[in-house]
């Protein structure tokens, strides 16, 4: 029995120890990157830009949460229909105040639900739903209001990746077949068994209701909405622009399912025990590329190795390619220090020339990495996985892959060491303290008492 109860207080201390570090890691990441636009407002908040409406075009709405929403899911969608030149492509939220995407870029939406509203008297055709975790049901409930309000026949529901959740909450998904992120499935067919979850492919069009798995699915979903409205000498058309070379799953969404595996573990170690992360900045320039500051995001930001700040050179609204209102949190002359500034594009040395003039003036001592550099003819996510092995390692460049359930990895240079020596070498290091801590415990509460009780009993 002592034996016994001497095992359990080393298994306890090690759980304590190694587990509650790693718990308050997890969070502390989470958290990061979920955080939240709040400072004050740009000045020049009143000179957002609109893209013309155009009456004779189909709309686009591209929601947003008063919390925080997925970057990949809103940026990529939003810059695919705008590509075509056929949609009025607007980004929407319940409020025209600044929303925050997840890895902390920040959008000044085009409208709010109420002026949407009112600018078309109607509903859009077309609304696309990225993933808005449901953190706080009071400001998230205008959301699934509109949602619902707009969900007749005549309107396409397009969800990306896990923004099938949101629109499993409405319960316009009930007794339907969708899609999600391999990594939420599970807990979905849990939480909405009235649904019929499909693991096996892409995209899964029911109806006005259009759902797509993981991510890079989304691409493929929205070329598949694109098809069906304008042919597929369009949606080639995008995906030609794009680089995106997995055009095949649009005619075919079938794909082998991705499931969790041991090797998986590296997003849970980077998360909760690499303490040291970089801190890299990514330059918000007017004409940025939507997707290519996704890579950015959603790669290093995602990958729990690296927190990423924006950074402009004055404090107004940048408008991106497409028409988007971006706001950065810091300027030039005030960001804290950093390991790298990330500056997207291939061709950023010209569109950004000024900007990156005076980067290079007020902080010459921090590595410049021009992510897209000689990439033409890639698809804007191959550079940043890449990038991401040099900076990191391999399974972390790798497991950012299937998260985004990319599939053209066969390609990818990855180069760098193996695997993170932090990640997995601080629990270990954790492992041993808890081991030591329970030796000293052990000698205090179990040894000590039985010397005493011998002690005792020889008198």
């Amino acid at each position: 029995m002592k034996v016994l109860l001497r095992i359990l207080m080393y298994v306890f201390v090690v759980i304590i120890i190694v587990g509650g570090a790693g718990v308050v890691g997890f969070i502390h990441t989470s958290n990061a990157g979920m955080s939240l636009y709040n400072q004050s407002n740009p000045p020049s908040l009143d000179q957002v830009k609109i893209p013309a409406y155009d009456a004779n075009k189909p709309t686009v709405a591209v929601l947003l949460s008063n919390e925080v929403t997925e970057v990949f899911d809103f940026l990529v969608p939003y810059e695919m229909f705008a590509l075509t030149g056929k949609y009025n492509v607007f980004s929407v939220a319940p409020d025209s105040g600044i929303k925050s995407l997840t890895g902390g870029l920040d959008v000044i939406p085009h409208y709010s639900f109420a002026d949407m509203d009112q600018v078309l008297g109607k509903s859009p055709d077309i609304i696309v739903i990225p993933f808005m975790p449901i953190r706080d049901e009071k400001k998230y409930a205008p959301v699934r209001e509109w949602i619902r309000k707009h969900s007749s026949e005549k309107t396409i529901l397009l969800s990306i990746c896990n923004g099938a959740e949101n629109l499993a909450d409405t319960g316009l998904l009930n007794g339907k077949s969708a899609a999600t992120h391999w990594g939420d499935i599970q807990r979905l067919i849990k939480s909405y068994p009235e649904i019929h979850w499909v693991n096996d492919q892409r995209y899964v069009p029911q109806g006005n209701i259009v759902s797509s798995a993981g991510l890079t699915s989304g691409m493929d979903a929205t070329l598949y909405v694109i098809s069906e409205q304008l042919g597929e000498t369009a949606a080639k058309q995008v995906a030609n622009k794009l680089h995106y070379p997995s055009y095949h799953y649009v005619i075919d969404p079938t794909m082998e399912p991705f499931t969790a595996g041991l090797s998986d573990i590296t997003y849970i170690l980077n998360q909760s025990y690499q303490w040291n992360k970089a801190k890299a900045g990514v330059l918000l320039y007017p004409g940025a590329d939507e997707l290519d500051l996704s890579a950015a995001f959603d790669t290093y930001g995602a990958s729990g190795t690296t927190t990423t700040l924006t950074i402009s050179r004055e404090p107004r609204p940048i408008v991106t390619k497409h028409g988007l209102n971006l706001v950065a949190r810091y300027q030039m002359n005030d960001v804290p220090s950093l390991s790298k500034m990330i500056v997207v594009g291939s061709r950023a040395e010209t569109t950004a020339a000024e900007d990156i003039k005076q980067w290079r003036q007020l902080n010459n001592n921090t590595e410049l990495l021009l992510l897209h550099k000689n990439m033409q003819g890639r698809f804007a996510m191959d550079p940043a996985f890449e990038n991401l092995s040099v900076q990191e390692d391999v399974m972390t460049a790798k497991f950012a892959a299937k998260r985004l359930e990319y599939r053209a990895t066969d390609h990818l240079k990855l180069e760098g060491v193996p695997f993170s020596r932090e990640s997995f070498g601080i629990p270990v290091i954790l492992v041993l303290l808890s081991l030591l801590a329970g030796y000293v415990l052990d000698r205090r509460l179990f040894v000590k008492k039985q010397r005493l009780l011998r002690e005792f009993a020889s008198k």
